[in-house]
C-alpha cells in the first residue's frame, strides 16, 4: 500500500508549540490533510507518551491508532553539539527504557530534550532496542549536523538510517554530496501546531507492506519511499545566507568579507545554499537509481491567504480551504490530483491560482536569515489561466 508519512511533529510539551498539539486535535487535521502515518513527536516525554497511550489503540506493533489516522513513535533529541536527531521507535515501552538511558538536562520538561551525549552515543542507544536515526533538518545553520560537521561519519562513525533535508533543501541540492548516495531522505513538516499550512507540509509517499514499525523501517531498508514532497526550498527560513535582524541577502563572498556581520548590527547566518556548495562534491545532482523524484508542493490555505491578502489562520481563508476539502477531498488531492476544471466549479477564484502553482510559474522571493520565503503571482495577474 502506498502510505503519506509526516513523521517529525512536536507535541504541546515542546518549546514553542502550541498547545493545541494533542492527538485529538491532530487526528482530524491530519485526515483532512490527507496524512495516513503521522510520527508523534516527542517519544521521550513521559506526559507525551501518557496521552498517547489514553487517546489511541494500539493497532499494530507500533502503531497508535485514533479514527482511522496511525501514530508511530518518533522523538528529537538535541546532543552536546547542538546537533538535533530525529529517532524513529519501535514500541511505547522502548521509549521509556531509551529515555531511561539518555543522559539529559531537560527531559522531563521538555519535548525535545537536550542530552550529555554525542551523535555516536545517541545512535548506539537506539540501535541496541532497534530503533532508526538519522539527522533532522540536516542542513539548517542552528542545530544540524552539517552545521557541525563535514560528514555524517564525523557526527555517527557509522550511516545513518536516513537523512531529514529540512524545509531550506531539496533531493536536488542534497543530491551534489557523494557521500548521501546511499542513504534515504525523509521530508517532513516539522509542525509545531495542527493547523493545515503547518502540519503535512512537507511529507513522503511511502510503499509499505502494512503499516506498523517493522513495514517502515522495511521500505527504508529497501528504498521504497516513491516520492518526497516539499517546499521549493526557497521558501525556507534559511535558504540563502542573510542577516537575522533585518534580513538583508548576501553572497558567500559578502558574508566572509563582512565577517558575518550586517552594517544593522545583526548577525549574517550562513544559509543552506551556502553550506552545501562548502561539503558538495558535483556542482550538478547525481540522483542515484533509487532515489524517488521530490515534488514541490505548498500549503493550500498560505495561497489562499496570498490570493485575497487575508491572514492565513483567519475565518475567511479558512471557510474558503474547508469548502474545497469537503468538496473535494484532501488537501494533497486538491493541491496535486484533481481536475483544475473539478476545482473552479467549487472555487472559480481558487482554480487559476492552484493551476499557478501545478505550471510552478508562481514567483518565489528566497528566504534566509530566519525568514522564509515568499510566493507571488506572475506579474500579478491571473487572467492567463483558465
Amino acid at each position: 500500500m502506498i502510505v503519506n508519512a509526516d513523521l517529525h511533529i512536536h507535541s504541546c510539551f515542546s518549546r514553542a508549540t502550541s498547545n493545541n498539539m494533542v492527538i485529538d486535535a491532530i487526528t482530524p487535521q491530519a485526515k483532512l490533510k490527507g496524512l495516513q502515518l503521522v510520527g508523534t513527536g516527542d517519544a521521550l516525554h513521559p506526559g507525551w507518551l501518557k496521552i498517547i497511550q489514553e487517546s489511541t489503540n494500539p493497532t499494530g506493533e507500533g502503531i497508535y491508532s485514533q479514527d482511522d489516522c496511525d501514530f508511530i513513535l518518533t522523538a528529537e533529541v538535541e546532543d552536546n553539539k547542538r546537533v538535533h536527531h530525529l529517532m524513529i521507535l519501535p514500541s511505547i515501552e522502548t521509549a521509556h527504557e531509551i529515555r531511561n538511558e539518555m543522559v539529559s538536562v531537560d527531559k522531563e520538561k521538555e519535548g525535545r530534550p537536550r542530552v550529555r551525549m554525542n551523535g555516536a552515543q545517541i545512535m548506539d542507544i537506539v540501535h541496541e532496542h532497534d530503533g532508526l536515526i538519522g539527522p533532522a533538518h540536516a542542513f539548517t545553520p542552528w542545530t544540524s549536523m552539517y552545521k557541525a560537521y563535514d560528514s555524517y561519519m564525523d557526527c555517527y562513525g557509522k550511516k545513518p538510517d536516513f537523512l531529514e533535508l529540512g524545509l531550506s533543501a531539496d533531493t536536488n541540492m542534497a543530491d551534489t554530496i557523494k557521500e548521501l548516495e546511499d542513504i534515504p531522505f525523509l521530508t517532513n513538516s516539522d509542525a509545531h501546531s495542527p493547523w493545515p499550512h503547518r502540519l503535512g507540509r512537507e511529507f513522503n509517499e511511502i510503499e509499505m507492506e502494512e503499516i506498523s514499525f517493522a513495514g517502515l523501517k522495511m521500505a527504508l531498508k529497501k528504498r521504497r519511499i516513491k516520492a518526497n514532497y516539499g517546499f521549493d526550498p526557497r521558501l525556507g527560513k534559511y535558504h540563502l545566507t542573510a542577516c537575522t535582524r533585518c534580513y538583508e541577502i548576501f553572497t558567500p563572498k559578502q558574508a566572509q568579507e563582512s565577517n558575518m556581520k550586517c552594517s544593522c548590527g545583526g548577525t549574517i547566518k550562513k544559509g543552506v545554499n551556502y553550506r552545501i556548495s562548502e561539503i558538495s562534491t558535483w556542482k550538478r545532482p547525481h540522483h542515484p537509481y533509487h532515489r524517488p523524484p521530490y515534488i514541490h508542493i505548498m500549503p493550500l490555505a498560505e495561497i489562499i491567504s496570498l490570493k485575497f491578502s487575508k491572514g492565513v489562520t483567519t475565518k475567511f481563508v479558512q471557510d474558503i480551504w474547508e469548502n474545497l476539502i469537503n468538496n473535494l477531498g484532501s488537501e494533497i488531492d486538491v493541491m496535486i490530483r484533481v481536475p483544475i476544471e473539478d476545482i473552479k466549479e467549487i472555487s472559480p477564484e481558487m482554480a487559476p491560482v492552484i493551476q499557478a502553482f501545478r505550471d510552478k510559474t508562481l514567483v518565489i522571493v528566497p528566504g534566509g536569515g530566519g525568514k522564509y520565503g515568499e510566493i507571488k503571482f506572475p506579474e500579478n495577474n491571473l487572467d492567463n489561466y483558465i
